[in-house]
């Protein structure tokens, strides 16, 4: 097979493109968990044997298969609400996709440098931990855009119980262990390791039955999340204002009372909170007469005396403290999207096109690190949108006596796309890590409550305006994760890395004397 692929480099490449589209599959909406083995297997197996440089190209087309479909939910924002032609929205998915695959190419360029030959050293003790690097890399590097990493895809599969232990990137570490021990076992003809790893997941597979949390079924509470499903395109129009507003109210009436907590989704409130105060300040009364918390996603404006300052924010109205624009129990969006919530030299790219001048793309970072929301006597530790996937964020700002866990969304962006479920399920990982519910409010979809083992509750049917309601216990209890986060996973991660690199050099050096 190596020497078949040697000597027809068009095909390796081929087959590493489809074995990355594969990988795709691994995650929401279709969940098929296996194929992150099966694509993991080839990234593995396809560049053994190869130069530095064809190492990279077979990479890169694998990287391309992933990230280039994983990531074309995108394009439908470019196009449709950045009005640029379709060859310039798909130019930048590939862009945006190439950018991704240096991590890969990095991981195996070092790979191959550091271990050319097919040891078990290779595939299951430096792999690993090169992966986990170059994958950290991708989270932190100009901010970071860590999506489709692969352990999310097991929020089904038989690895989830890693999560709460040691969080998500714990179980890309143990598929990458055990697609490593399924390719030696291809590349040497040694079936049994490929038994070993299968016993691995049958060995794992339990700790998804652990429990690391307590319910407290005596502070079980009502909360509604109103899903407005309000097109796009309209959302910021002036003359759509009253009538997006009057929906949300409308939706929220019935269960005034009747839930102690009313949830509206990420800048539900399509204006900015100096525009609003008297719908804000009605809202507000009208909370409070019924003991019902709304909790809403705006706009916030601010000034720093010197010109205005816009925060991406969540507020609360109707609880026992009166809203006003100097209340401080909101929550201020810290990761932004970028050129969708901030441009990076804006003075250039701004005048290129629309997709540089999407409504709402000044945004400021709220702080690191802020206090929970206390809304009716809970505590919830909140993420707005696309900052769920950053979980050592949402590690500090979590604490012990945390009562749920808060997200909310606008993914109508993302039309009907893979997109919004792969958020969803990243999402979903996240109560799973921490062991507290999750309530998610969303715009189109896909609005949930997820229980502390991230399993879904109840969900609302994508597109449809409608309300959930649920009655829901919080949890208490410390998780594995929530107390240590990713340190115990990086001390095994630089031990594995540090001692194979150095037994394999020596290795080597014994090699070149004899």
């Amino acid at each position: 097979m190596t020497k078949f692929l040697l000597s027809h480099p068009v095909i390796c490449y081929i087959i590493a493109l489809l074995l990355g589209i594969l990988g795709v599959f691994a995650f929401s909406p279709f969940d098929l968990w296996p194929c992150a083995f099966i694509s993991i297997t080839g990234l593995l197996i396809l560049p053994l044997n190869q130069s530095i440089k064809q190492a990279a190209v077979i990479t890169f087309f694998w990287a391309l298969g992933l990230f280039g479909i994983g990531f074309y939910w995108i394009y439908i924002s470019i196009q449709q609400f950045g009005n640029m032609p379709p060859i310039a929205g798909i130019g930048m998915i590939l862009l945006l996709a190439a950018y991704s695959s240096i991590y890969p190419i990095l991981f195996s360029v070092l790979l191959t440098y550091f271990c050319a030959t097919a040891s078990l050293m290779r595939f299951i003790i430096i792999a690993p931990a090169l992966w986990q690097l170059t994958e950290f890399l991708r989270s932190w590097v100009m901010t970071g855009f860590p999506w489709l990493q692969f352990g999310y895809s097991q929020i089904d599969g038989p690895l989830k119980g890693l999560a709460p232990i040691a969080g998500v990137e714990s179980i890309t570490y143990i598929i990458f262990i055990i697609s490593g021990l399924i390719t030696y076992s291809i590349y040497r003809k040694k079936w049994y390791y490929t038994v070993i790893a299968l016993l691995i997941i049958l060995a794992l597979w339990p700790l998804k039955y652990l429990v690391w949390f307590k319910i407290d079924p005596y502070r079980s509470v009502n909360i509604a999340l109103v899903q407005g499903n309000i097109s796009q395109r309209l959302k910021w129009l002036a003359n759509e204002r009253e009538s997006i507003l009057k929906t949300y109210l409308d939706k929220t009436r019935a269960y005034l009372g009747k839930s102690q907590i009313v949830i509206w989704p990420e800048a539900a409130v399509p204006d900015l909170d100096i525009y609003q105060n008297d719908f804000l300040s009605t809202l507000d009364m009208l909370g409070r007469e019924h003991n019902t918390a709304i909790l809403t996603g705006i706009i916030e404006a601010k000034t720093n005396g010197v010109r205005p300052i816009y925060y991406n924010s969540l507020i609360v109205l109707g609880d026992k403290i009166p809203y006003s624009v100097f209340n401080e129990n909101r929550y201020r969006k810290h990761h932004l999207v970028i050129f969708g919530e901030y441009v990076p030299l804006e003075k250039i790219l701004r005048p290129i096109g629309n997709f540089f001048n999407l409504p709402m793309s000044s945004i400021s970072s709220g702080e690191a690190l802020q206090p929970p929301l206390h809304v009716a006597n809970y505590k919830l530790t909140p993420a707005i949108c696309y900052e769920i996937i950053k979980g050592e964020q949402i590690r500090k700002n979590f604490q012990p006596d945390t009562d749920f866990l808060l997200t909310i969304s606008n993914d109508a962006w993302f039309g009907n796309s893979i997109g919004p479920w792969q958020h969803f399920q990243i999402a979903r990982m996240r109560a799973l890590e921490f062991g507290r519910p999750l309530l998610r409010a969303t715009n189109t979809g896909i609005t949930a409550f997820i229980d502390p083992q991230g399993n879904i509750i109840k969900k609302l049917p994508q597109f449809e305006r409608n309300v959930l309601m649920q009655t829901i216990a919080p949890t208490h209890g410390l998780t594995p994760y929530a107390k240590f986060g990713y340190f115990p996973l990086w001390i095994i991660t630089l031990m594995m890395l540090v001692g194979g690199i150095s037994i394999t050099y020596r290795s080597k050096k014994r090699a070149s004397n004899t």
